[in-house]
């Protein structure tokens, strides 16, 4: 009698990646999911919603085949996002939030840590490395993913003219990010930092990398204002043409990669109330449910949401200064606290005039 066959063990499967090249979103698809959790900002919404669709639609979009025989050879050139606006309006929130959205690996990298080779500092290529590694290895899933690069403003040239010496900060920068953002093949580093003769690396294709950049870009407005001078200064940094930003110190071949220029607005105080409040992780929200968790509840009385903005907006630093203050709010609570109870924060306990008030649940 033949013996029985040991039944194969089963393969292990690896877990399932969310292919992102799936489905073409639709802009109004996606700016619907950022008023879900990004509070104003609606015309760099809907910017950065238009970019993102068509920029994956460029990846994952049908052949043209034989109906358009003369499209069939056209290549549709990428087209990078340059975001301005003040600190703390959401910049680098935005980015994140489209990455989230769409699926695909997203790394943030600070255009004030690369200096030109040669120099102390991180080479271009570690902005890769961290997409890499946010793709867990997959290098094809990092090919599509997206890169925020913040403060590219702080890369600005010194005058109009191009240098004829090294910029280990300014325009030496431009030009080695330039290659990058047009679509390279580019080796990346092997764990990280600078490249050495004996380091391998990896090879990745940037030519369907979305390249986000931001920055405050302080003195743009004054570029802008004397341009439209006589035609109202209303709401400059929406106004800025390609031209504003090569005064600004850009080199016009950085400024011609990233096309699509959205501006965002300084934060009112109502738009604080509202992030504070309304969106779906607004910080109110995460810490209700962080004090339910804990077995008591909270809740955040009209006045104290608004003196909570106020405090923020003296600080100046945008919506970043509300996690601060909501901290500082919370500490005491949360230290005192006890389970069973629903405690009450008004504008008193915000200014510290009063605890917080306190009833069984």
């Amino acid at each position: 009698m033949a013996k029985k066959k040991p039944a194969r063990k089963a393969r292990r499967q690896k877990p399932a990646r969310n292919d992102s090249r799936r489905q073409i979103p639709h802009p109004r698809e996606v700016k619907a999911h950022l008023d879900t959790i990004v509070v104003g900002q609606d015309s760099a919404k809907q910017r950065l919603a238009v970019a993102v669709a068509s920029h994956y639609g460029r990846i994952r979009g049908r052949t043209l085949g034989a109906s358009h025989p003369d499209l069939a050879a056209v290549t549709v050139e990428k087209s990078n996002v340059l975001m301005i606006g003040p600190t703390g309006s959401g910049k680098t929130y935005l980015a994140n939030a489209l990455a989230q959205y769409l699926k695909v690996p997203f790394a943030i990298g600070d255009a004030t840590s690369i200096t030109e080779a040669g120099y102390v500092g991180q080479d271009v290529e570690n902005l890769l490395v961290n997409l890499i590694n946010a793709a867990d290895g997959d290098v094809d899933a990092a090919q599509r993913g997206i890169i925020y690069l913040d403060e590219i403003d702080k890369l600005r040239c010194t005058g109009e003219n191009v240098s004829t010496t090294r910029d280990v900060g300014g325009e030496g920068v431009q030009q080695s990010i330039l290659k990058m953002l047009e679509g390279s093949v580019v080796r990346a580093p092997e764990g990280g930092g600078r490249f050495h003769p004996e380091t391998s690396g990896t090879e990745i294709d940037t030519t369907n990398i979305l390249f986000i950049c931001g920055g405050a870009f302080v003195g743009l407005e004054e570029i802008i204002a004397r341009r439209v001078s006589g035609n109202g200064r209303e709401d400059l940094l929406s106004r800025v043409l390609p031209a504003d930003l090569t005064k600004f110190g850009l080199i016009p071949e950085l400024v011609g990669r990233l096309p699509v220029v959205t501006a965002l607005k300084e934060l009112a105080q109502e738009d604080m109330e509202e992030i504070l409040a309304k969106p779906k992780n607004a910080l109110l929200k995460q810490y209700r449910k962080l004090c339910l968790q804990l077995g008591y509840d909270v809740t955040f009385a009209p006045d104290a949401v608004k003196a909570m903005a106020t405090v923020a907006m003296k600080l100046r630093i945008g919506a970043r200064g509300l996690r601060s203050v909501v901290e500082t709010v919370m500490n005491d609570v949360i230290f005192h606290a006890q389970p069973g109870y629903r405690y009450t924060i008004n504008s008193d306990v915000v200014a510290g005039r009063k605890p917080p008030g306190k009833r069984k649940l």
